[in-house]
């Protein structure tokens, strides 16, 4: 009993040291401003990288494609990796313009 009082006044005056301290915050780090330019050029350039990305995955997907149809035609057809991983570069392209979008507030 008497360890339990003992650790409750330390809590107690670790507290009331905790708040009795002034504690200097500075709001400005360092870096804030390059944040705030590196997101002022991808809004800029939002439009511009989501057609990049859209051309880089057409010919990619095309190419995916061919590939894919290539190897279903020469016989094999145990091809259920190759469209499972086409599928899922699609997929990451497509929700990657989303996500950047939702990041950056455009």
């Amino acid at each position: 009993m008497r360890n339990i009082k003992k650790i409750h006044y330390i809590r107690a005056a670790l507290t009331a040291l905790f708040c009795c301290l002034n504690f200097s915050i500075y709001a400005q780090a360092p870096g804030i401003q390059e944040f705030g330019d590196a997101t002022r050029m991808v809004k800029g350039q939002y439009t511009a990288m989501t057609y990049v990305v859209s051309t880089l995955g057409a010919i990619f997907g095309l190419v995916g494609g061919i590939r894919i149809y290539n190897n279903w035609q020469s016989g094999k057809h145990n091809i259920d990796a190759q469209v499972m991983g086409w599928f899922g570069a699609f997929l990451f392209l497509q929700l990657i313009a989303v996500f950047i979008k939702a990041l950056y507030g455009v």
